[in-house]
C-alpha cells in the first residue's frame, strides 16, 4: 500500500491543517483493497465509486484516520519516497482542536429505513435507531420525496 501511495497517492495537511491521505486509482481491485486496508487498520468505512469526471476512484481518510494510515504505512525506517515520509510525519504532530466536533457516521440499512418509515414519532424512532432528530428527518425526508431508493424489502 505504502508504494501505492508513493506512486498515485497524496499525504499531508490540508489548507486547514488537517491531516489527509489520499489514493487515486481506476482500479476498482485497487480502490477494493485500499477500502479493505483503512477498514482493517483504522476501522473507518468508505464508499468507493468512480467520479464522474474523470471514472477514477478517489479516496480520502482524514484527521485520526489519516494518521492511523499514516502511522501504519511510513514508519521510522522504511522504504518510502523522502518527501512522502515527511509529509507523514508532519500529519502525525495534528492534534484535533478542542472545538472541533467529531462525527461518527452511520450507513442506514434497509431495516433502519423501514423502522423510520413505519413509526410516525421521529423522536422515538431517533432514540430507537441511535440516531440524531435530525438525521432521521432529513432521512425520512430523503425517502419520501424520492430523493433516493425506498429500502428493499427482500
Amino acid at each position: 500500500m505504502r508504494g501505492l501511495i508513493d506512486a498515485d497517492g497524496s499525504i499531508g495537511r490540508v489548507d486547514q491543517g488537517v491531516p489527509f491521505i489520499s489514493l487515486t486509482t481506476s482500479s476498482t481491485a485497487i480502490a477494493a483493497h485500499m477500502r479493505g486496508y483503512a477498514r482493517e487498520i483504522t476501522g473507518v468505512e468508505r464508499m468507493t465509486n468512480r467520479n464522474a469526471r474523470d471514472d477514477v476512484y478517489n479516496i480520502i481518510y482524514e484527521k485520526e484516520a489519516a494518521q492511523i494510515l499514516a502511522a501504519d504505512l511510513y514508519y521510522p525506517g522504511c522504504l518510502s519516497l523522502g518527501r512522502k515520509q515527511v509529509k507523514a510525519e508532519a500529519a502525525a504532530s495534528w492534534t484535533r482542536p478542542y472545538d472541533m466536533r467529531i462525527v461518527h457516521s452511520k450507513r442506514w440499512t434497509a431495516a433502519e429505513d423501514q423502522v423510520l418509515l413505519q413509526c410516525d414519532d421521529v423522536v422515538a424512532v431517533a432514540e430507537k435507531l441511535g440516531r440524531s432528530e435530525q438525521s432521521c428527518r432529513m432521512r425520512r425526508w430523503r425517502l419520501r420525496n424520492s430523493r433516493m431508493l425506498p429500502p428493499s424489502t427482500h
